[in-house]
């Protein structure tokens, strides 16, 4: 199967700029530009279905909103990215959770600063060295694994971490947006922009073995 690194661009899924997208999407491309400073690929050719990303959009800013502090909706999103294996998903949210978790005094800049302990056990799918994160982690997979029918014990054990019945309901949410949004990635073979190189993942074998019935 071919990798976003180095697939061409697929015949259907055009890189599309604010003037070539179709009308419905043209706003939503020009205020990604405006936020990021460029258009990504990735944006660029969701912008083929503009409801799929206007409702990306929508999710997305709904799941920003939950009561998951913006730690847990990030872990909750690299799990989501790494066990679907979306290498764009993953660049860019190791990018996002390296700014949230740098030190305040530090000089380095973000990208050539090595990742942290919480950042590469995500990206290796290995356990968290933060317990309350971790169980975070494991509530993920088991709600994508179980299909929602999450046994009891392991919802107890949410709980008994410190986290709500709504907080259950909001990691669900987060599954249905970033599921969205991996898939489309995949599907598009959205690359990793030049901004996110620095934080390019390459998924181990077993991952990419998982993706293929």
């Amino acid at each position: 199967m071919p990798t976003p690194e180095s697939a061409t661009t697929p015949l259907h899924f055009a890189d599309h700029t604010p003037d070539s997208a179709p009308a419905a999407a043209r706003p939503a491309l020009e205020a990604i530009t405006k936020h990021l400073g460029y258009l990504p690929t990735g944006a660029a050719r969701l912008a083929t279905s503009p409801h799929l990303l206007d409702g990306f959009r929508k999710l997305s800013a709904l799941f920003e909103s939950t009561t998951l502090d913006p730690l847990s909706r990030e872990v909750v999103i690299l799990t989501i990215a790494t066990r679907n294996a979306c290498h764009l998903c993953v660049a860019m949210h190791t990018a996002k959770l390296t700014l949230l978790t740098a030190p305040s005094d530090t000089t380095a800049t973000p990208e050539s600063a090595p990742l942290s302990p919480l950042i590469s056990a995500l990206r290796a799918q290995r356990a968290l060295p933060d317990t309350r994160l971790e169980e975070l982690r494991r509530f993920t997979l088991a709600v994508l694994d179980t299909a929602g029918d999450v046994p009891p014990a392991a919802l107890q054990s949410f709980l008994a971490h410190g986290y709500t019945p709504q907080n259950a309901l909001e990691v669900v949410l987060g599954i249905g947006t970033y599921t969205m949004s991996t898939l489309a990635n995949r599907l598009t073979q959205a690359p990793v922009d030049a901004p996110l190189a620095p934080y390019a993942w390459h998924p181990s074998p077993q991952t990419e073995t998982t993706q293929t019935p």
